[in-house]
């Protein structure tokens, strides 16, 4: 017998809660629910939350404020990372009927029939899977959680240590989504670096890629992508470039997980485990796999004890990489982790020039990036993601704007073209034929 709640929901943070909240949808809809595009008459409304960062944390805040105006009547139930290390704080907020910690968020598959305490075996990797997205571009979850404490990051506490997702049903689940029209899938996790660990024969993940690409590429190669979601420097040697060599479905496109371009600041953040040299002598090497390829990085300025010099070595490391974009961050304390008990605590002032002197590094650097694509004529090929607004994702994470499209070209489908001039942050760009 199917049941009819209507629900809506808002998704904060990383790629990983946008997959576990497609996954609870696609369970809660084959029950008979029905999802509404807002919250205004919804039963109840699902909060997945984040806790990366202190702003992250205000914007569940603001986020369940909103809701709970828009419709005082429903039920907000709020879950995920915010929710396993601040769920009595979150529990007061108005509106807000239930918090599920993030360890026990497949629970919520049989709701509202919740049983508190709830929770995942600790090694288990959680049951979550999809069929579809809601988005252009498909989310993959293969890992999830961090056995590895860098200082300043929470996620061990809001995830657990690492777990890893079984081989076959990665390539099940991937395969499913191509077949159903999707042309760009995200492999993401927690961190990648850790993904294997736990299985049997201890695969790594660029095993992962090359059983990927096994199983897929004869039939999608030069069809359909992947995409890399972020790794970690300590990934990229040897073994990545004779993977991405014979790859015909990864993106021309790395993110890394950087942080920081002073060894000694990765030091006192818990990241020893690699040093900024060998980086880039393996990005001058990618250039033989990848002749141009698109290159992101997350950093973090201003932490603890950071002094002017660190400061300018990771400037200098910075301006040596070849970066197309950056995701860059100022410090923010995370209750519970090492760096937040620190001496050196540095002014949020100096946090915030400093992280705005490497954004306008990296603004430079991306103007520089699209001007290249623009002056090669390098064919764009364009995960197509509004066919209203014509616009979506080249191969190498550059966000393009067509005029007109072919016909018969839609919503997930790959439209490539040429840039003619580079506009808003992305490429102004002229589609081919079909």
């Amino acid at each position: 017998m199917s049941e009819s709640y209507t629900f809506y929901a808002a998704t904060l943070g990383c790629k990983i809660n946008q997959y576990e909240t497609q996954a609870l949808r696609e369970v809660w809809v084959a029950r008979g629910f029905k999802e509404l595009d807002s919250a205004a008459e919804a039963d109840f409304v699902l909060v997945n939350s984040c806790a990366v960062t202190a702003k992250a944390v205000s914007d569940v805040r603001s986020t369940v404020r909103q809701l709970h105006r828009a419709n005082e009547a429903a039920q907000i139930v709020v879950t995920g990372c915010a929710a396993q290390v601040m769920g009595d704080e979150l529990k007061e907020l108005p509106g807000v009927t239930r918090i599920v910690p993030q360890d026990a968020k497949t629970s919520l598959k049989t709701w509202p029939e919740l049983k508190e305490g709830m929770a995942e075996p600790e090694n288990a990797f959680p049951d979550f899977a999809v069929t579809n997205y809601n988005r252009a571009r498909a989310v993959v979850k293969v890992q999830d959680g961090c056995s590895h404490r860098c200082t300043y990051c929470i996620v061990p506490l809001t995830r657990g240590r690492s777990r890893s997702r079984s081989v076959a049903d990665i390539v099940t689940e991937a395969r499913t989504l191509l077949e159903s029209g999707f042309k760009e899938l995200i492999l993401s996790g927690v961190n990648l670096r850790q993904f294997g660990r736990d299985l049997d024969g201890t695969p790594d993940f660029w095993d992962l890629v090359d059983e990927l690409e096994r199983a897929l590429g004869k039939k999608w190669g030069g069809k359909a992508r992947f995409r890399i979601s972020s790794l970690e420097p300590g990934q990229l040697g040897e073994k990545a470039l004779e993977v991405l060599g014979r790859s015909t479905m990864v993106a021309p496109q790395l993110h890394i997980s950087l942080q920081s371009g002073s060894d000694s600041v990765l030091k006192r953040m818990g990241r020893g485990h690699y040093k900024t040299a060998p980086l880039l002598d393996f990005l001058d090497k990618l250039h033989s796999v990848w002749p141009v390829y698109g290159l992101g990085a997350d950093i973090l300025m201003g932490f603890p004890g950071e002094t002017e010099e660190e400061f300018h070595e990771t400037m200098a490391y910075i301006k040596a990489m070849p970066l197309t974009y950056a995701h860059v961050f100022p410090y923010s304390i995370r209750p519970g982790t090492v760096a937040a008990t620190m001496s050196g605590q540095l002014e949020k002032q100096v946090k915030k020039e400093r992280a705005k002197a490497v954004r306008d590094l990296i603004a430079e650097k991306k103007q520089a990036f699209l001007q290249k694509l623009v002056d090669e004529k390098l064919p764009q090929h364009v995960v197509l993601q509004s066919a209203e607004e014509k616009k979506g994702v080249s191969q190498f994470y550059t966000e393009c704007y067509f005029d007109t499209l072919p016909f018969g070209v839609g919503l997930r489908d790959i439209c490539t073209g040429t840039a003619t001039e580079f506009e808003k942050g992305g490429l102004r760009v002229v589609a081919g034929e079909k």
